[in-house]
């Protein structure tokens, strides 16, 4: 996908006007893979420079599956690696080699070696060090920032050390395992004044504030009264992404010793890629001798009888309430951060608008009593649209979606208002409508007083706007990169201006949002309605919904 030639002649301070307006340029021109990062646009977007000036010196604090992405989706011109902590032999393989498991994953994780040209791990390693424990890559003088992607009952644990040890922190998805927590994070955050970024990767998204504008700047949607949104997914037992294979299962050393003996007939050139493969199984076996009861993780019966060890409290944290949170925190958090965007988009002010309550419904109806977490979710939000505070009515209704068991319709959020629809599918693609219909083809043009409008011309079963990237650009940028090319500017270039799109004022709400719905999930009392309250989404009131008081002199938060 290229610029038309109106974008390339107009200057940065009207580059977002121009494809807000736009239906061409909103649907096509902006989404194609390179515009955010590749050819600098995302700086010129966004309003950050095109780099850091000195690369700030980072550390990345867990390299599985979330840390890999973050890896493979860093810019070296605004962020340099030169440090990695993880206790997995196979995450540190993968942080340095790449995830080789398929074309797919090593698309999403490409590891050091690639992002840094170096020849080999023993190359790489003169450039990054390797540790084991954490705290003591935060022991090392020349890391200056750490990306967090460690399970999420350690964010703010993690965090909060970090920024005691002179360290900006960015830390992955949701801020904090409690609302207690986070509001701990924020006020250490405070204490120290260092930058605390939260990877909600929507709000550097070009997609999504492409659909701010459409909302909030040009109305050409009307007035938002209806969102929803979902993620299904078609996880089923036996073949659950959350409980992926422990090392010592006879399954993983049956496939090593069978790509062994494909080695030693191997084509030439089939040697190489087998090679690696055996190479990442041999890694992730090695796990097995870890002690990870070493850093606090447990054992435990399960309500089925069996037993969970600490070794699968780490590699399956996400199935657990004590290392995880479900798949409101997984997922739901992504999508309800991008209606609270949307919903704010209304109030036309840049104020986060929180929920008024939440319903929420759920249940383990397809796994066994093999863990804890559900795997159905459905909930639904009141927001109050403009004119609320005269009139109650004035709502905007929010209805959510996570199930396992079936993956129809994938994720992604459908924003209904009063005089146009818009969809926006995995991240990537984007449909205008006017109005409830899906048989109007959509062209925006301008009204009578010169604001931008939809028309139509009706157009059979084909009749909708797509904002597929062309074929040779590939899909757009998910926001990752330029979180991370953000999150290092702003550290080069202090300022109380110049703030992460996600600081903590902005995260804490996602992660309230995420952490009521699961207490009305687990509380039989709650369900029904839980009204958020103000004092909630206050970093510095000592108010949460869990009814535990922030306390940032908490042992885990001292050095160890």
């Amino acid at each position: 996908m290229y610029l038309s030639e109106q974008q390339k002649t107009i200057g940065k301070e009207n580059f977002a006007e121009v494809i807000g307006v736009s239906r061409r340029d909103f649907l096509t021109g902006t989404l194609a893979a390179g515009v955010a990062s590749g050819a600098g646009l995302g700086s010129l977007y966004f309003g950050y420079g095109r780099s850091a000036g000195n690369p700030v010196r980072v550390g990345i604090i867990g390299t599985g599956d979330e840390g890999s992405v973050l890896i493979g989706a860093h810019t070296p011109d605004y962020l340099q690696v030169v440090a990695i902590a993880d206790i997995r032999p196979y995450n540190i393989f993968r942080a340095f080699h790449g995830d080789v498991s398929s074309p797919s994953a090593l698309a999403a994780r490409p590891g050091l070696l690639s992002k840094y040209k170096w020849k080999s791990e023993d190359e790489a390693r003169k450039s990054v060090k390797v540790y084991g424990g954490y705290e003591e890559l935060l022991a090392d003088s020349n890391v200056e920032a750490v990306v967090i992607a460690l399970p999420l009952h350690l964010h703010a644990q993690a965090s909060i050390q970090a920024m005691r040890a002179g360290k900006h922190v960015l830390t992955e998805k949701l801020m904090g395992h409690s609302v207690h927590e986070c509001k701990e994070m924020g006020r250490v955050a405070k204490e120290t004044n260092k930058l605390l970024a939260t990877g909600h990767q929507r709000h550097y998204s070009i997609l999504y504030d492409n659909a701010v504008h459409t909302i909030g700047k040009a109305k050409l949607l009307g007035d938002l009264h209806s969102i929803r949104a979902q993620w299904h997914r078609g996880n089923l037992p036996g073949n659950d992404s959350w409980k992926p294979a422990m090392p010592g299962d006879a399954s993983l050393v049956s496939k090593l010793e069978g790509w062994k003996k494909d080695l030693e007939k191997a084509k030439p050139s089939d040697i190489d890629a087998l090679q690696k493969k055996i190479a990442q199984l041999t890694a992730q076996l090695l796990d097995a001798a870890i002690d990870p009861a070493k850093f606090g993780y447990t054992q435990i019966t399960l309500p089925d009888g069996s037993t969970r060890t600490p070794l699968e409290e780490l590699i399956r944290w996400r199935l657990w309430n004590r290392t995880g949170g479900g798949l409101m925190a997984e997922l739901g958090s992504h999508q309800l951060d991008a209606a609270g965007i949307f919903v704010s988009a209304m109030r036309g002010d840049g104020t986060k608008v929180r929920p008024l309550s939440v319903t929420a419904v759920g249940g383990r109806q397809i796994f066994p009593a093999d863990r804890e977490i559900d795997d159905h979710v459905y909930c639904m939000f009141e927001y109050p649209a403009p004119g609320y505070e005269e009139d109650k009515n004035k709502k905007i209704v929010v209805t959510y979606s996570s199930i396992n068991g079936n993956g129809f319709g994938d994720y992604g959020e459908v924003v209904m208002g009063t005089k146009g629809t818009l969809v926006l599918e995995r991240e990537q693609d984007v449909m205008l409508y006017k109005g409830a219909t899906k048989d109007t083809r959509v062209t925006v043009s301008k009204a009578k007083d010169g604001t931008p409008t939809l028309d139509t011309t009706e157009s059979g079963g084909a009749g909708y706007a797509t904002g597929k990237a062309a074929p040779e650009s590939g899909p757009p940028s998910r926001g990752y990169t330029e979180e991370m090319e953000h999150w290092a500017w702003c550290i080069r270039n202090p300022s109380p201006d110049n703030q992460p799109r996600c600081k903590p004022e902005v995260a804490i709400a996602d992660a309230v949002i995420a952490l009521t719905s699961n207490i009305a999930l687990a509380k039989p009392e709650a369900r029904g309605r839980i009204d958020f309250k103000p004092e909630w989404f206050d970093i510095f009131n000592d108010e949460t919904p869990e009814g535990v008081v922030p306390d940032i002199t908490r042992d885990s938060y001292k050095k160890s």
